[in-house]
């Protein structure tokens, strides 16, 4: 490993460490929110794997502080545009932690869990990423004032879903008035 390597490496880990030992939800904040950022550059990644943050993004998706949450699966969405990072967050059956990100009520955060779900899908995830459940979802943020959103559920539901599957949550949300994954109808 060259010097430099070896520098972005311990600055990584002086992160992840800082991470662990602080009990300060703001530094907390702060050193997720770097982690994300750093997970968006490939020349991070065998790095980033070797600490194993994608664990600790995924720890974040339970938390009730809605930052450690945003700032969480805006790192997993970063992380798992590589295919192995993508694979190790599969292996961690980290698909029911994410979808459960839609009902957040941040609109950054759920962004960036339609697009998690999108890097994720692969042959043998994709019957999970695009559960009825999450098809749902889907067809009511393509019903939203937000156009991110609006768009993003577009893309969805035209790349990951066939036709039939659509129909299928048409057809589910027709016939109740409940939501889907405790996601309110957008309002008119």
């Amino acid at each position: 490993m060259s010097k430099k390597e070896c520098d972005r490496f311990e600055y990584l880990q002086t992160l992840v460490t800082e991470f662990q030992d602080t009990d300060c939800d703001e530094a907390k904040e702060q050193v997720l929110a770097n982690l994300a950022n750093f997970a968006y550059d490939p020349k991070n990644m065998e790095h980033l794997k070797q600490l194993r943050v994608a664990d600790l993004f995924l720890d974040m998706l339970t938390e009730d502080n809605d930052n450690f949450v945003e700032f969480g699966i805006g790192g997993l969405c970063n992380l798992s545009m590589d295919p192995e990072c993508r694979d190790l967050i599969l292996q961690s059956d980290a698909i029911p932690l994410v979808t459960n990100c839609l009902s957040s009520p941040r609109e950054e955060t759920v962004l960036s869990t339609i697009s998690t779900l999108m890097n994720l899908s692969t042959p043998s995830s994709h019957p999970h990423i695009s559960d009825v459940a999450v098809v749902e979802c889907m067809l009511r943020f393509s019903l939203c004032e937000s156009p991110r959103l609006r768009n993003l559920a577009h893309i969805f539901l035209q790349d990951y879903c066939v036709e039939e599957q659509v129909s299928q949550a048409q057809r589910g949300i027709a016939g109740r008035t409940q939501t889907a994954l405790g996601i309110p109808p957008p309002k008119d």
